[in-house]
């Protein structure tokens, strides 16, 4: 019963093959193309795949990368399964969506909740936790001890953060530099400014949620550019390589477990 894990984000997919839909599944084969190359899918690495029996995939990027992919699964003999995508709910997997309208919510921040959730349940202890996705832009979303998801904070990530100030201002066209306590040139400013903004966001969200909960808040990060953020981060957290993956394990057991 192999299940196939897609996420598809604003640069890159992912992909990642399971022995079975549920948290723990062994992980049969795994993988990532940048959008622009899904069409090697079918022809490369899909090919010597196993026929899933169940897919579950979060997108961000949009309806036309979506149907690449359903174009590429078309294309595998042998794989007659009916794809399907996350689409958040007002409830999943003990975890309450209380996002203003509950269907706007970025599906990849749904589903890394959910895994962040279950990830903490793991250990014994309900907590409030916060839920770090540092990517293309990051998002910094709260949940109180019983699940149920306070709201969150989007902002741009490094690389959008470099673009626009190097579009908006004279001057500051400049290699990346270091993350430094005093930047003393240009890019270590740049590069340390950027890198700090994210961790006070961090911050910030901690000290609203743990005056709301009366409880320290566990903090998951993930995201391809969570490392950058590991020396600068001032509260504790835990780094989660393939946390949508845990996501969306999840929430395939609901539905075929």
């Amino acid at each position: 019963m192999t299940f196939l894990a897609i996420d598809i984000g604003n640069t890159r997919l992912k992909w990642a093959m399971y022995d079975a839909p549920r948290p723990g599944a062994a992980l049969l084969a795994h993988g990532a193309e940048f959008l622009e190359h899904i069409e090697r899918l079918a022809e490369g690495p899909w090919s010597k795949l196993p026929a899933p029996t169940h897919m579950l995939g979060c997108v961000v990027a949009g309806e036309t990368a979506r149907r690449r992919v359903h174009d590429q699964m078309e294309l595998m003999l042998g794989w007659e399964l009916e794809p399907k995508w996350v689409v958040p709910s007002v409830q999943e997997a003990g975890v309450t969506n209380g996002y203003e309208h509950p269907l706007r919510l970025g599906a990849d921040r749904w589903v890394a909740m959910i895994g962040a959730r279950n990830h903490i349940l793991e250990r014994g202890i309900e907590r409030p936790l916060i839920v770090v996705m540092v990517g293309t832009a990051v998002t910094v979303d709260a949940l109180d001890a019983r699940g149920n998801f306070l709201g969150g904070l989007i902002l741009p990530g490094h690389g959008i953060m470099l673009r626009a100030l190097e579009s908006g201002t004279a001057g500051l066209h400049v290699p990346t530099g270091s993350v430094t306590p005093f930047p003393q040139n240009t890019s270590d400013a740049l590069t340390s400014g950027g890198t700090y903004a994210i961790a006070g966001a961090v911050e910030r969200t901690y000290q609203h949620l743990y005056l709301h909960c009366s409880m320290e808040p566990a903090c998951v990060m993930a995201g391809g550019a969570g490392w950058k953020m590991v020396p600068s981060m001032t509260r504790p957290f835990e780094l989660v390589d393939n946390l949508i993956f845990e996501g969306l394990l999840v929430m395939a057991q609901q539905r075929w477990g």
